[in-house]
């Protein structure tokens, strides 16, 4: 579990977080859980998993939809949001997939990275195969919908 620093109103708060590529988030903050939508304009939700305590974060206004922090759509196309190498593969050309599915796993600096569909869709195309290795903004997946 990552640990790091945030600080709210001036107040600092001891944030600790599983997988920052993950849709929730999930998170601990001063020993009490909650799950965080990081939105892509940067809004950020919470729901408490536990009783709500004072020391919260502030709420913020709803947001549309998130895109899973792991994609990086442009049109059609699903591209890599950093260099890596491809661990896995979890669909083929042709599958219809929905928000927030894995697609792949990208290893990046010791980590496994779950690479999630930012949208519903067909897959028209696996533009990477397992073993790959990749570099920021490559074609990985492109949709045929």
């Amino acid at each position: 579990m990552k640990r790091i620093t945030v600080t709210i109103n001036g107040k600092p708060f001891e944030v600790e977080v599983n997988d920052l590529h993950s849709s929730p988030l999930q998170v601990r903050v001063n020993g009490r859980e909650y799950e965080v939508t990081v939105s892509p304009t940067g809004a950020v939700s919470t729901s408490v998993a536990v009783p709500p305590s004072p020391v919260a974060p502030p709420e913020q206004a709803s947001s549309p939809k998130p895109v899973p922090a792991s994609s990086m759509l442009s049109g059609n196309v699903l591209t890599a949001p950093m260099p890596g190498v491809i661990l896995n593969i979890a669909v083929k050309a042709g599958d219809r997939v929905v928000y927030g599915q894995q697609l792949c796993a990208l290893e990046a600096m010791k980590m496994k990275n779950a690479i999630r569909s930012p949208r519903e869709g067909t897959l028209a195309s696996v533009e990477v195969q397992e073993g790959q290795r990749v570099n920021y903004g490559d074609v990985l997946f492109r949709f045929a919908d």
